[in-house]
């Protein structure tokens, strides 16, 4: 009997052990959690793969470098696209993206999105030669978008009143190309972006004024991942304030 009494005191033993094992692992597995975060993959000078490196670099990706290293963040940077990158997100096979995207009402129904952290606006695009200078000289041409992005929206919203049509492309790179080939005539494209891009060569040129100025957003699944914007929020405030958010911009000509 006594043996019996001691054999069921062991397997006790053990069993707390375990127990106590599994949560001690459960808590480190929670303390080292990896998140994915998403961005685009053509958005200089926010994200732009550069090929000496082969690495993605851009505004985006040293801000959030710059965070995760404040708030103690581990993360990997998946680089797919734009629309790609919001649809892995809304699909649960991401955590989260940071890509130049717009906060707008209409995405805060499916995302949510941390404070501002970069304030541009859209503006008119046109090859280098062209002679349009307003909305009325679109009138039955074809204007490029790109997919998922606020110029496709204010592109599409406009095109009935002002009679042209669309034809989307998945990059930034591919709606240049299409107005530069004389495929399309315009593009609405953010202002820092095309900016950049005329910095660097690309045979194109802005028209008119920059339009709806906003702020862009890192961002998660609507309902998900809330701590995940709290540590962003903080980490972009103690960047703000020991001037390394400032350091970032002022890398890439901002």
């Amino acid at each position: 009997m006594k043996k019996f009494f001691a054999l069921v005191l062991a397997i006790l033993m053990v069993a707390s052990l375990a127990a106590c094992g599994g949560s001690t692992n459960d808590a480190t597995a929670d303390q080292a959690k990896v998140y994915t975060i998403v961005s685009d993959n053509a958005f200089a000078p926010f994200e732009s793969y550069d090929s000496e490196t082969g690495e993605y670099v851009g505004i985006d990706m040293d801000i959030m470098a710059a965070i995760a290293e404040d708030q103690g963040i581990e993360y990997n940077m998946m680089n797919v696209g734009f629309d790609p990158a919001l649809a892995k997100v809304q699909a649960g096979q991401a955590d989260a993206v940071i890509a130049g995207m717009t906060i707008t009402d209409e995405r805060k129904e499916i995302f949510d999105f941390s404070e501002g952290y970069f304030e541009d606006g859209q503006v008119m695009v046109v090859a280098k030669d062209s002679d349009i200078d307003s909305l009325d000289d679109l009138n039955g041409k074809v204007v490029a978008t790109k997919n998922g992005t606020m110029g496709a929206e204010y592109a599409n919203a406009n095109k009935d009143e002002y009679g042209y049509t669309t034809k989307a492309f998945e990059g930034s790179n591919e709606q240049y190309q299409a107005i530069i080939n004389g495929n399309c005539v315009a593009c609405f494209e953010d202002y820092t972006v095309i900016g950049d891009a005329i910095k660097n060569g690309v045979e194109l040129k802005t028209v008119g004024e920059k339009i709806n100025p906003s702020f862009y957003g890192f961002a998660v699944k609507k309902g998900t991942n809330a701590e995940l914007i709290e540590k962003f929020n903080a980490g972009l405030a103690n960047i703000k304030a020991n001037g390394k958010y400032d350091e970032i911009l002022a890398k890439y000509g901002m």
